[in-house]
């Protein structure tokens, strides 16, 4: 995939703009104390794991030796609990976000598009003040629909010719291929991931490589 003509950049969001993990522990150990019958503790490695999957697929990775329903309704609480905690002491951006896409705002249309619950994206805008450099975002949360169905969605809804999308998971790049778009791995997230089109060590490495391929 040629990385020529490119009009817009779609952008996952956790260990791709931001680091959510300590905080979203903090909220999982709350939940954890508030109800007796929640006697595992998750593991950093196992929200590490649990980074671009969707609701369904966390609920299952976290709280699977429950009742269905308790589980969903634990879960549901933690989220809840998350976003509330991010819109009140925002996720770790990192090092080279908030410059980079400032950067590439002034010549590409930017989107997120997360399998992140409803509110979360918002959490980021919020306290990241990044708001106004994107143009749309869309989630597992508010549509139900897979990341590579939201990615189609947003290229559509927008449409755009030429996008390509940045993520950290395997996830991430299977996503990409049923959006039928490129795919830049951010290998500083939480994924490992063997095929890709490009490779980031940084996020700031975005803007070198457009430079020189983008013409």
């Amino acid at each position: 995939m040629s990385l020529e003509n490119i009009d817009s950049i779609i952008f996952d969001l956790d260990g791709t703009l931001w680091d959510t993990i300590d905080i979203s522990m903090k909220s999982l150990e709350y939940i954890k104390n508030k109800y007796s019958d929640i006697t595992k503790n998750i593991t950093k490695e196992q929200v590490k794991s649990s980074m671009g999957k969707t609701f369904d697929e966390i609920v299952r990775l976290y709280y699977n030796y429950l009742p269905k329903e308790k589980a969903i309704d634990y879960a549901k609480e933690a989220f809840d609990k998350n976003v509330e905690n991010l819109l009140k002491f925002g996720g770790t951006l990192y090092s080279n976000t908030k410059n980079t896409i400032m950067e590439l705002n002034k010549k590409y249309k930017l989107y997120i598009v997360s399998n992140c619950i409803d509110g979360y994206i918002e959490a980021f805008f919020r306290t990241s003040n990044l708001y106004d450099y994107f143009k749309d975002y869309e989630s597992n949360g508010k549509t139900g629909l897979t990341k590579g169905d939201n990615i189609k969605l947003v290229i559509e809804r927008n449409k755009l010719k030429n996008s390509i999308y940045v993520g950290d998971t395997i996830k991430d790049k299977e996503a990409a291929d049923i959006a039928g778009v490129p795919f830049i791995y951010a290998s500083y997230g939480f994924g490992n991931v063997n095929e890709y089109d490009y490779k980031i060590d940084d996020i700031g490495e975005l803007l070198s490589i457009l430079n020189l391929l983008v013409k």
